[in-house]
C-alpha cells in the first residue's frame, strides 16, 4: 500500500508548493492515448450512482463521446437504475463498499467519481493506480489528510500521463474566466479585502440516522461523511474567493452552530474571518434551512481601482479600469458540460498537466480550516491544521463490504 503523504508533518508553504508544481506539458498524438483515435468513444465507469451520479451520467452520454461500461454504488437499486438506463451488463454492476475496486479491475478508460466526499481520496488514488483517468466531484475531501491524498493523486496522474479533472462549474464558465483574466491583468488594482457568502433555503433539518445503511443513503447530514455543509456545499463560494485572491489562507477565526438542526446533526450556520498574506481579510458566512431566504453563491473582492463580483445565479462583473459583465445561464448544468467536454479533449490530446487539482486542494483546505476553526470557536492556522492531521472517520460497521 502506498504511504499516505499526510502521515508526516507538512507545512502550508511546502505543501502548496508541491501541490501546484506542474510537470512538463506533454502533447501526444490522440491515437497514442490508450490506443484510441481522436473520435473514439471513451469507456467510463461510474462510481456513485445516487442523485448527482445518475444525473451527470446522462450529460456524459449525451455527448456521444462516452459510453458507460460499468457502475458501482453501495446500493443495488442505484446500480440497477443506472445500469438499465445505460445498457450496462449485469456482471459489471457492482455493489458494496468495495464495489468500486471490482469496477477498476475491468477494461475502462476513465472513472467518474460521484460518491459521498469521505470516499473521494482513496477512490481517486486507487483509480490512478489502476491506470484510469479521473473525473471527480467536489469536494475532493472532508479533512486535511484527504486533501493531501488528492494532491498526491494529481501529481501521480501527471507522472503516469493520466487526466485528473475536478468538477467545479464556476471555473469552467466563460464569464468567470474572463473576469479572472482581467483581475490578473490588474483591472481592479491591488487587492484590499473580500467577502463571500452562501445562504441556502434548502438542506433540511434532519438528524443522522442510527441505521448504518440509512445513514449512508442520507449521508449529507453526517459530518464524518459529508464534512459538514461548509465543505460539501459552501465550498463553491470559497473556491471562487480563493481563485480571485490566488493565495492560501494563513489562518481562520470561526464561529457557528446549530440553532435549527438537531444536536447530532451538521451545523446550520458558519461565520468565518479568513486572514490571507499581506493582511488581506476575507469575511465569509453561510447558512441553511431558512425557507424564505434567497439562495446566493457570491464572492466579491475589492481592489485599489475597483472590484470583482461573482454570482453563481446571475451576473459576473468587473468594475475597474474597464467594465465587464456577463450573465450565467444555468451554470449548474452548463459548467458541468464544459468540464465534460474539456475532460474528453484532455484525454485525446494527452494534456495531463491537470490544472484543476491544485486550486481544488487550496479551496478544500480553506473550507476545512473554516469548519475546524468554527468547531473550536477560535482561531486556527492552516499550518497547524495540516500538522495535526486530524481525520474524520466514518463508522462503517454494519455495512456490507
Amino acid at each position: 500500500m502506498q504511504r499516505n503523504p499526510a502521515d508526516s508533518s507538512v507545512s502550508r508553504r511546502s505543501f502548496m508548493a508541491a501541490a501546484t508544481a506542474a510537470s512538463a506539458f506533454t502533447i501526444v498524438q490522440p491515437s497514442a492515448v490508450r490506443g484510441a483515435a481522436a473520435n473514439s468513444v471513451i469507456e467510463l465507469g461510474l462510481v456513485g450512482a445516487g442523485g448527482r451520479g445518475s444525473w451527470i451520467a446522462k450529460l456524459f452520454a449525451e455527448t456521444g463521446k462516452y459510453r458507460f461500461a460499468a457502475v458501482a454504488d453501495y446500493f443495488q437499486d442505484r446500480v440497477d437504475a443506472v445500469g438499465e438506463e445505460h445498457g450496462i451488463d449485469q456482471a459489471r454492476r457492482h455493489t458494496g463498499l468495495s464495489g468500486y475496486k471490482r469496477l477498476l479491475e475491468g477494461k475502462l478508460d476513465a472513472v467518474v467519481i460521484q460518491t459521498p466526499p469521505v470516499f473521494h481520496p482513496q477512490q481517486a488514488m486507487d483509480s490512478i493506480d489502476a491506470g484510469k483517468h479521473v473525473y471527480i466531484a467536489k469536494p475532493i475531501a472532508i479533512d486535511a489528510p484527504g486533501c493531501l491524498t488528492i494532491a498526491a493523486a494529481g501529481r501521480k496522474a501527471t507522472d503516469k500521463k493520466l487526466v485528473f479533472l475536478v468538477d467545479f462549474q464556476t471555473r469552467a464558465n466563460e464569464h468567470y474566466r474572463e473576469c479572472l483574466r482581467r483581475v490578473r491583468e490588474g483591472h481592479i488594482g491591488k487587492i484590499v479585502m473580500g467577502d463571500a457568502r452562501y445562504p441556502w433555503s434548502g438542506g433540511g433539518r434532519a438528524e443522522p440516522s442510527a441505521n448504518p445503511e440509512e445513514r449512508l443513503r442520507n449521508w449529507y447530514h453526517a459530518v464524518e461523511i459529508s464534512g459538514d455543509f461548509i465543505v460539501e456545499q459552501s465550498i463553491h463560494s470559497l473556491d471562487v474567493a480563493t481563485w480571485i485572491l490566488d493565495a492560501d489562507p494563513i489562518s481562520a477565526l470561526g464561529f457557528g452552530g446549530r440553532k435549527l438542526r438537531p444536536a447530532k446533526g451538521i451545523y446550520d450556520h458558519f461565520a468565518i474571518h479568513y486572514f490571507f498574506p499581506e493582511k488581506t481579510l476575507l469575511t465569509f458566512n453561510c447558512i441553511q434551512s431558512i425557507p424564505a431566504v434567497i439562495d446566493e453563491i457570491i464572492a466579491r473582492v475589492y481592489g485599489s481601482d475597483g472590484y470583482i463580483q461573482t454570482d453563481y445565479y446571475g451576473d459576473v462583473m468587473v468594475r475597474g479600469k474597464q467594465f465587464y459583465r456577463g450573465n450565467n445561464k444555468n451554470l449548474y448544468t452548463s459548467g458541468t458540460q464544459v468540464n465534460i467536454a474539456e475532460f474528453y479533449q484532455a484525454i485525446v490530446e494527452g494534456k495531463t498537466d491537470n490544472p484543476t487539482v491544485a486550486p481544488s486542494v487550496r479551496s478544500n483546505l480553506t473550507a476545512v480550516l473554516g469548519r475546524e476553526a468554527a468547531y473550536r470557536g477560535g482561531e486556527l492556522t492552516l499550518d497547524a491544521l495540516i500538522r495535526e492531521g486530524k481525520r474524520l472517520e466514518p463508522d462503517l460497521k454494519g455495512l456490507k463490504a
